[in-house]
């Protein structure tokens, strides 16, 4: 049996109202969330999900499309301090990406992995310290709200509906408890909520 060392798996996601990830053209389809990214609410929730975090985990599609773009934030002296501050722990946190078909890391501190979602993440759970965060990646939560391995869940609900592209909750998930432990709606009526999971 896995020994824990205490750290709480979190994980954060941007959805719509009717509970999606991305619009229905794919993942570039982000319309109806990233208007509201730069809210003050937004910039807050940015702040709050990697405080206390020492590891990130990712999808390989995130893993490359914020390559991209975090790393030129942490560089601006210019870019707002809250976003600066994600960016460069960011970059500098230890990093584990899931990848069937990568063999080069695309971040320094990076390591890939091609295994089961959720006996890597216990793998983690198990050694180390501070929270380990899954970083806007929905194919890493599933596989951990499946396996009950998620500790806490932050959303940033965002008050539109694509009528299409993918879902977080699905059927199938095992039943759960959840309490809510934060939550802040902004003047565009973006919501931020935290979840922690009850016994």
């Amino acid at each position: 049996m896995t020994k824990s060392t205490g750290r709480r798996v979190t994980a954060n996601l941007s959805l719509t109202l009717d509970g999606r990830y991305h619009g229905p053209a794919g993942p570039a389809d982000m319309g109806a969330i990233v208007s509201y990214a730069t809210t003050e609410v937004a910039r807050r929730y940015l702040t709050r999900i990697w405080e206390g975090a020492t590891t990130a985990v990712l999808g390989r599609g995130n893993a490359e499309g914020f390559l991209g773009f975090w790393p030129t934030v942490a560089a601006d002296e210019n870019a707002d301090p809250r976003d600066r501050g994600y960016a460069k722990w960011l970059v500098d946190v230890e990093k584990v990406v899931f990848s069937r078909t990568l063999t080069v890391a695309p971040w320094d501190r990076t390591r890939l992995v091609n295994a089961p979602v959720a006996e890597v993440v216990a793998a983690l759970k198990s050694e180390g310290e501070g929270d380990i965060l899954v970083n806007s990646s929905a194919s890493i939560i599933r596989p951990l709200l499946e396996a009950n391995l998620l500790d806490r869940l932050s959303l940033l609900i965002c008050p539109e509906i694509t009528g299409g592209g993918p879902r977080l909750f699905e059927d199938g998930l095992p039943p759960s408890k959840w309490q809510l432990t934060h939550h802040e709606t902004g003047a565009l009526g973006e919501t931020a909520v935290v979840y922690d999971r009850t016994p």
